[in-house]
């Protein structure tokens, strides 16, 4: 009787040890790959991709069916012009049930390299079909289509500006797109657009020089090429706006008289008739209730238009200034999803 209860109690100890090193065990497991994940995101943010492949692909042997992984690995081997690898690596996530948007971009993105055009353009537009909302994907098809079709290019990226409004790529290619096609409205505000959403990144000083182009363009050669049925209704209420300041441009353009037109802008857009909702007017207003929106003018323009004269802006008000840094700081420029007008 003893050893049959002595027996039985060993067999329950046994089974508890058992279920327990089962769970540690599964425990460590995720531990594990989770920290071989953010060491090989660490190798990827230096450039060691490496590194990043040896990392990876551990973690991937261990969890093979994890998206998260497949996307690092493919990328590190894009980046080390692995492109073979990288497609090798990729493919088969396209049919995953966890595949995202940035998985089609990745491959997309990786037979671009590989210079084979129309396959690159098949995967964007099947991932389009699956996410008919990415930004990121709009972006890439406009851009791998324009030289063929520049009309089907920005309708793409004013899709991605209509469906993921947040997503700053489609203001950079749009503004550009109407730089060039001489609709100065659009270029303006897509290009000012794309400036307060990535302030520090590599493209806004070319995007700063286009938004002041465009306005020394607007007011010498004013648009009214453009019948009234072309016009959208905000761009009427813009152009009926913005061309009550056409006098003070007599002397010329630079940063402080256009301060001057677009505080008189936002003075009038939201004291007339209603006019529609829109961020970059909103922020404007709240820059100018602020007592910062000179300064805001001036990191807009002012290198650009004038170094030295900017520099000496600073100097002569770096309370203003230092006041627009640490808002612009503070918080990012997000477009709501209802203020899609063009």
């Amino acid at each position: 009787m003893t050893l049959f209860y002595l027996y039985n109690n060993m067999k329950n100890i046994l089974s508890i040890l058992m279920l327990s090193s089962l769970i540690l065990g599964n425990s460590v497991l995720a531990q594990s790959t989770d920290q071989l994940h953010e060491t090989a995101k660490a190798f990827m943010r230096q450039g060691d991709f490496s590194n990043a492949v040896l990392v990876l692909n551990r973690a991937l042997r261990q969890m093979p069916e994890n998206t998260a992984f497949a996307k690092d690995l493919a990328l590190s081997y894009y980046y080390q012009k692995d492109n073979l690898k990288a497609l090798e690596i990729i493919k088969p996530v396209l049919d995953s049930k966890d595949v995202d948007d940035q998985c089609f971009q990745i491959a997309g993105n990786i037979y671009k390299q590989l210079d084979q055009i129309k396959e690159c353009e098949k995967i964007y537009r099947k991932g389009l079909k699956k996410f008919p909302a990415s930004g990121p994907l709009y972006s890439e098809l406009g851009e791998i289509i324009f030289v063929d079709s520049k009309l089907d290019a920005i309708k793409n990226w004013e899709k991605g500006i209509e469906t993921d409004p947040s997503y700053n790529k489609n203001y950079y290619n749009a503004a550009r797109y109407y730089f060039f096609s001489a609709d100065r409205v659009w270029a303006i505000i897509y290009g000012e657009m794309y400036a307060n959403m990535d302030p520090t990144g590599i493209k806004t000083p070319e995007i700063k020089q286009l938004i002041l182009d465009s306005y020394k363009k607007l007011f010498t050669e004013p648009d009214i090429k453009r019948t009234d049925k072309d016009r959208t209704g905000f761009v009427k209420d813009y152009l009926e706006v913005i061309n009550k300041q056409s006098s003070v441009t007599a002397a010329g353009i630079n940063a402080e008289i256009l301060s001057m037109i677009r505080t008189r802008f936002v003075i009038d857009w939201f004291s007339g008739k209603n006019k529609p909702a829109f961020k970059l007017f909103s922020y404007h207003q709240q820059l100018l209730k602020e007592g910062i929106f000179e300064a805001y003018n001036q990191w807009l323009f002012g290198a650009t238009e004038n170094l030295s004269a900017y520099e000496n802006w600073i100097k002569t008000h770096p309370v203003e200034y230092k006041s627009f840094l640490e808002l612009q700081k503070s918080r990012m420029f997000k477009v709501p999803a209802d203020q899609y007008y063009h």
